[in-house]
């Protein structure tokens, strides 16, 4: 910073022809004026100015220099109009991080595309708990409680579970009636790809009567063949209710057993903490909080 300081007074100073009105226009005193372009001369190893008692020239290699110092203090200004031009506007490459699950947020996230055209989504699938500073994301998007000082966070919507099943299943197994009715049906079950653990089904049960043992029918790493497999009447699935709620909806599939239901899960939304958000992310985040859950 000191560098570009000297040059700026050598270019003020070339370009007034004098170091008293260099002074004058940079707010400093003339003999600091001259003693920066000393100081100046003598990194550079050639003579700027040739001086006199009442004025100033600038040499030959003082003007070669000075044609230099326009254009490099032009790029400056240049990228400092292209950097308000950026805040000003969400454009440019976001990396964002999404749980496997995430792969049903794509009509939301196709209308962020839509909607902010120069944006450059990139998304990563995955499970995994990511470094996001260490590994680039500009945003991350997962479930449960993180804790890095390092991030920023904001919680995009609550959302709870529903076991579901289809309409022929239901006529030729029977609809259960209290959490225990279902060691008697086909459950299908989601395998944290990480672990290969199930994930548990949250359900409300008398404890006091043993152990609940949901048989294991079926198994999948992803929600998606779940969905389908409850859908073609294959078992029951216990799925987050924003996965399937269209279907509900179209009666494709029927809750059962939700007043034992007992979670309320939450989706956040991690980024790098900066006092400077960028329009981008502010942009992304704002998006999925207004659009992600919406009804």
């Amino acid at each position: 910073m000191d560098n570009i300081g000297s040059l700026n007074v050598f270019m003020v100073a070339a370009e007034t022809r004098s170091f008293a009105r260099a002074s004058e226009a940079l707010g400093i005193s003339s003999s600091a004026v001259g003693k920066a372009m000393a100081r100046l001369e003598k990194r550079l190893g050639v003579r700027l100015f040739h001086r006199s008692t009442r004025s100033i020239a600038i040499t030959a290699e003082g003007t070669m220099f000075l044609e230099r110092c326009r254009r490099i203090f032009s790029e400056i200004e240049a990228a400092e109009q292209e950097l308000s031009q950026t805040l000003a506007t969400p454009r440019g490459r976001l990396r964002v991080s999404l749980p496997l699950a995430g792969m049903l947020f794509m009509p939301v996230i196709t209308k962020f595309m839509r909607s902010f055209p120069e944006v450059s989504i990139d998304l990563d699938f995955t499970d995994r708990l990511v470094d996001v500073i260490e590994e680039g994301f500009d945003a991350v998007v997962r479930t449960g409680d993180i804790s890095d000082s390092r991030l920023m966070m904001r919680t995009l919507g609550t959302f709870s579970h529903r076991i579901v099943g289809s309409k022929d299943y239901f006529a030729r197994f029977g609809m259960p009636e209290e959490p225990r009715d279902l060691s008697a049906h086909i459950c299908l079950h989601h395998k944290y790809p990480s672990s290969g653990k199930l994930e548990r089904w949250p359900l409300r049960y008398d404890a006091s009567k043993g152990k609940l043992e949901l048989p294991v029918s079926s198994m999948a790493s992803t929600l998606e063949p779940l969905v389908s497999m409850a859908e073609q009447g294959l078992g029951l699935a216990c799925l987050p209710l924003f996965t399937i709620q269209d279907q509900i909806t179209a009666g494709k599939l029927v809750p059962v057993l939700s007043d034992h239901i007992e979670d309320a899960g939450e989706f956040r939304i991690l980024w790098p903490s900066s006092r400077h958000l960028s329009p981008k992310i502010q942009a992304f985040v704002t998006f999925m909080r207004e659009n992600l859950f919406r009804s």
